[in-house]
Formats: C-alpha cells, sequence, structure tokens
C-alpha cells in the first residue's frame, strides 16, 4: 500500500503547501476582517455579525482548498482512494474536506492509502484555525459589546 515513495512524497508536498497555503490564507483574512470592521459604520453588534460572516467564508475557503488538494492527488496513481470510489468526483473530495477540517469524522466517504496523510494534517490544521478563529471573535465581541451602545 505504501510501497510507492513517489506517490508518498507527492501527499506529504501536496499537505505541507495545503498548510501553509490555509495558515496563510487564514492569517491574511482575519487582518483584512479586522481592518475592515474598524471601518464599518454599522451598530457594533452587527460588527461581531460581520466578523462571523467573514470568518465562516475564510473556513469554506480553506475547505474547498484541501479538497482540491485531496482531488487532484486522488488523480495520480498509488496515492489513495476514498471509500473504493474511482474516480472520485470532485464534490466528495470537497465533502471529505469538510468532514476532516472540522474534526467531524469520517462517515460515508473515508480515505484510504497514503492520501490519509492529507486527512489527519488536514484535521489539526482545521482545529487549529477554527480555535484561532474563535479567539479572533472572541476579542471582537469583547471590543464591541463592552462599549455604549452596542
Amino acid at each position: 500500500m505504501y510501497d510507492d515513495w513517489s506517490a508518498n512524497a507527492l501527499v506529504v508536498l501536496v499537505t505541507a503547501m495545503s498548510v501553509a497555503l490555509a495558515v496563510l490564507v487564514h492569517y491574511e483574512g482575519l487582518a483584512i476582517l479586522n481592518q475592515r470592521l474598524v471601518r464599518v459604520h454599522a451598530q457594533r453588534r452587527r460588527k461581531v455579525l460581520l466578523g462571523v460572516y467573514g470568518v465562516i467564508l475564510l473556513h469554506v475557503v480553506e475547505i474547498w482548498l484541501f479538497g482540491l488538494a485531496c482531488w487532484l492527488l486522488l488523480l495520480m496513481p498509488g496515492t489513495g482512494a476514498l471509500s473504493s470510489m474511482a474516480p472520485v468526483p470532485f464534490l466528495d473530495a470537497v465533502y471529505l474536506s469538510a468532514e476532516t477540517f472540522t474534526t467531524v469524522g469520517f462517515g460515508d466517504v473515508a480515505p484510504q492509502g497514503a492520501i490519509r496523510f492529507l486527512a489527519g494534517t488536514e484535521a489539526l490544521t482545521g482545529f487549529i484555525l477554527i480555535t484561532w478563529s474563535a479567539s479572533f471573535l472572541y476579542l471582537e465581541m469583547e471590543q464591541y459589546w463592552r462599549k455604549p451602545g452596542g
């Protein structure tokens, strides 16, 4: 199952690139969101809602990024499969990514073979990014809800 070292190396490389890109997207997204929330002329409590919508959008983009990486890897021989599906539909790869990123766990679509490295690493990355988002939103709520007129 793991005899093809070139396929394994490809999975590790694509995983590392996906994590780096997801973290960069998240960092830049939160920075932009923070700047925009300061400039928005809206009720303070509505700024929190805008922050929540922005964070959800960031997570959706990151899930699709990992889903694309998974789907592209599964087009390469020796990288694995999803629950005996061949070929793997793109939206099934995105669905697996959503299950993994949110640490829900695997349902009817589960990774097999070397692609499990991507899935395991995505779960850790998703957990960290979701926690980062929760911290960001907590700080936003604290800033806007404590002020009078929120």
